[in-house]
């Protein structure tokens, strides 16, 4: 079913339909609002959050409305996943229903204990935050955590991971900022000599908070936006749906409610709809959250290449492309980033 969904949002992206027949192949599931530090450059800064978790209900149903055209989830938002008491069991039913996950995490409760449970688990990618060469920078952006706690708690983690001879992948990031954008070269240097670690990714400032100017010209929207037909879509704690990955940060509506309507009804919801028409006929400059977003907008060659194959191997493929962009060896007409002073990706490296 996954390359018969795939091959829907294919012929729907071609045409440039405002109505899908197809499923996202991307989730980004927020399993818990929860977190133990304070980012500045965190939306939920803006937001403020509670201190819940994504019920079973609302989980274990867009679980299996989307078993078959889901072809992974990030249990990743607005919270740490590890403070999610049901993380692991979450998991596990992803699997079940043959759904790959990742996971992002901050580090703090990555101990000897949650670093087994993890290797044990079907999980299959992971990246692990870490913003910052020095203490000083670290702790500056991760308000809360201990540099060398949280450093060492990495390095055990990819080295049991190595022992183990597990499959995880496992990428160390760090966000590009004011205060870290000088330590990239160290920062590099140190996590790929660390056993373990398959990748080392400079990643840009996808927020708007450090970066208020940044955004999108109306002149930049050549091609539609991918997530618009391909996802992921973002499911906040609660079931609320949005229709990617930083509409819930620029403070855009969702378009629907796990629960309240199937999953097929949300994805061709009126406003998702709405976008998509405005996308497709190269008037996306007039939709707000759209103009104020900070991710790059791909050339269509990618976008179809996104839709050929499946989204593990779409994932691997993903900093191979960044790594060319980043060298000057793409294109620069199949990626169009943000405008207005927005952060350029620095360096991408292979762990050992």
């Amino acid at each position: 079913m996954g390359v018969w969904n795939r091959a829907k949002l294919l012929w729907g992206y071609l045409r440039r339909n405002d109505t899908l027949n197809g499923l996202p192949v991307e989730h980004i599931v927020e399993t818990t609002a929860k977190c133990n530090l304070y980012c500045p450059m965190c939306p939920r800064e803006t937001f403020v959050q509670p201190k819940e978790d994504m019920t079973d209900d609302v989980f274990t149903r867009l679980v299996r409305e989307s078993a078959g055209s889901a072809e992974h989830m990030m249990l990743i938002g607005l919270g740490e996943p590890l403070l999610d008491p049901k993380i692991f069991e979450r998991m596990e039913y992803c699997d079940r229903h043959g759904v790959y996950t990742l996971l992002s995490t901050n580090g703090t409760l990555l101990d000897e204990k949650a670093s087994e449970r993890i290797l044990a688990s079907p999980l299959e990618h992971i990246t692990l935050s870490f913003d910052g060469a020095t203490k000083e920078s670290f702790e500056y952006y991760r308000k809360g955590a201990r540099f060398e706690k949280v450093r060492d708690n990495f390095v055990r983690f990819a080295r049991m991971k190595k022992e183990r001879g597990s499959k995880t992948q496992i990428v160390v990031q760090m966000v590009l900022l004011e205060r870290n954008a000088g330590e990239v070269e160290d920062f590099v240097r140190f996590w790929r000599a660390v056993p373990g670690v398959d990748q080392v990714r400079i990643k840009q400032d996808e927020t708007i908070l450090m970066q208020a100017d940044a955004g999108h010209a109306s002149e930049d929207f050549q091609y539609p936006c991918h997530y618009l037909w391909r996802g992921p879509v973002y499911v906040k704690w609660n079931g609320d749906v949005y229709p990617c990955c930083q509409s819930y940060a620029l403070g855009g509506a969702p378009i629907g409610r796990i629960g309240e309507q199937p999953i097929e009804a949300i994805w061709n919801a009126d406003e998702i709809r709405r976008m998509r028409r405005l996308h497709a006929s190269g008037r996306a400059g007039e939709v707000d959250i759209c103009t104020r977003c900070v991710t790059t907008i791909p050339h269509p060659a990618l976008v179809v290449g996104s839709l050929l194959f499946h989204g593990r191997f779409v994932r691997k493929l993903l900093p191979v492309v960044e790594r060319l962009a980043y060298r000057n060896k793409l294109p620069a007409k199949l990626l169009t980033p943000p405008a207005r002073g927005a952060s350029e990706l620095v360096q991408i490296g292979r762990g050992k």
